[in-house]
């Protein structure tokens, strides 16, 4: 390795380690004319980390590209790529994606640390969301969906939800994803190869065989995978899935529309969940909590859940009404104004949760 290259693995090296100090859950990398501006999402919103000259930039995105299994030589299409590695003595993934624009290859990596899965419990500051969430873990079998939007907090959920529903139950579960996001040892993990021509429909004709109790798919994105969900559900499993869908209505309407009729999913379709991160205070304190307050230690963002199940689903599903009634079931929009009244969400920042703001970061 030549100092140049050195210097690149270097450099590489302290913006990821930057990046995991401060906390945040995406690098992106945006090429301009003269220079490419690096930015880190920390709690949803994006900040202006340093700006690098084209050369250096170029550099590190072909380090990265390299590491995570793509093609370096490749820069007219989109890639994405996967990796392990260890920051501050911290396991994490990093999941790359990479696309050609005119002024040179952007890229966007995602930070999902490896650590132990949150309890229900410790996913929500609402009471009502916890009670839902727990609810759900009595199911056997079925189609329990998750939605939301990028950096929404899924894949949180999802795992925290497995994991339990594993310890409780001693179930097997057996995961196929693209890619792998988390690695736990007790569950059975598969991850798609395209190149490998190993897809969803394969992977799941293949774990069916293995024996499972539960089984997680990690995105529903195209007709192939929602019929496989439908289907390993209707064999007598517990499915779990996810969804870029902004609420369960939009959530059961995604599923209409990739070719799933109302009838399959009145006989397999458990829950809906669809869920928003939101920064909170302390509702004694405020922003800043007092060196005896409970809720010190608190993460600074909670989830928001608002969850269809039961019969406002099942009467939907059913036909007999063309939208579960306001009252049915509580909303994210209810959940936002039960936190500010209650002092966790503060009002000005109720509605600016995980879309994109841009901020100078200090």
């Amino acid at each position: 390795m030549d100092q140049l290259e050195k210097n690149t693995v270097k450099q590489s090296r302290k913006l990821l380690n930057q990046a995991c100090g401060a906390g945040a859950s995406d690098i992106h990398f945006t090429p301009r004319r003269d220079n490419t501006l690096v930015e880190f999402r920390i709690n949803g919103y994006l900040f202006e980390h340093e700006t690098f000259d084209a050369l250096s930039a170029e550099r590190m995105i072909n380090h990265f590209k390299f590491c995570s299994g793509m093609d370096i030589g490749e820069h007219r299409l989109p890639q994405s790529g996967a990796m392990q590695t260890v920051v501050n003595h911290v396991p994490i993934s990093l999941r790359m994606s990479v696309l050609p624009t005119p002024n040179k290859e952007s890229l966007v990596i995602r930070i999902l640390p490896q650590r132990n899965e949150l309890p229900i419990e410790e996913l929500t500051v609402f009471e009502e969301a916890k009670r839902g969430l727990a609810s759900l873990l009595t199911y056997e079998n079925g189609l329990i969906l998750i939605s939301g939007p990028t950096g929404s907090g899924k894949t949180t959920t999802l795992y925290a939800l497995l994991s339990t529903l594993q310890r409780r139950y001693r179930a097997r579960v057996i995961t196929i994803e693209d890619p792998i996001e988390k690695k736990n040892d007790s569950f059975i993990q598969m991850e798609v190869n395209e190149k490998a021509n190993f897809s969803y429909a394969k992977g799941f004709r293949a774990l069916l065989r293995h024996d499972p109790d539960i089984i997680m798919i990690g995105e529903i994105r195209d007709e192939e995978t929602a019929k496989i969900a439908v289907r390993a559900s209707l064999t007598g499993h517990l499915v779990l899935s996810t969804v870029h869908a902004s609420n369960a209505l939009s959530t059961l309407q995604r599923m209409f529309e990739l070719g799933i009729p109302k009838f399959d999913l009145k006989e397999t379709l458990t829950a809906v969940i669809a869920e928003r991160l939101v920064t909170i205070q302390c509702p004694d304190c405020g922003k800043a909590c007092t060196r005896h307050c409970p809720h010190r230690h608190h993460p600074k963002r909670t989830g928001v859940y608002e969850i269809l199940a039961g019969m406002p689903l099942h009467d939907y599903l059913s036909g007999q009404m063309s939208r579960p009634a306001a009252s049915a079931y509580k909303t994210i929009e209810d959940y936002l104004e039960e936190g500010i009244e209650t002092g966790w969400i503060p009002k000005n920042t109720a509605r600016r949760n995980s879309d994109g703001f841009s901020k100078k970061l200090d």
